[in-house]
């Protein structure tokens, strides 16, 4: 179950950089802009502290806020 750590927007957006989708390709899907997308990704390694997506992603997976389909 979800601890609360992410919004539910943030939560999308990283499970379709899981699914290895582009910002670009993630903002259409969304329909937000890439910034946005920029900033909810930015926002959430900021919230777990680390430096990067990948690690951010690995991070999520062991919090069990993410789960690999």
């Amino acid at each position: 179950m979800n601890s609360g750590l992410l919004t539910k927007r943030e939560k999308e957006v990283f499970n379709l950089l899981i699914d290895n989708m582009t910002t670009k390709e993630i903002a259409s899907k969304l329909n937000i802009s890439e910034k946005t997308v920029r900033n909810h990704i930015s926002n959430t390694m900021q919230k777990l502290g680390v430096k990067g997506r990948a690690q951010a992603v690995i991070e999520l997976l062991r919090l069990g806020e993410l789960s690999i389909k």
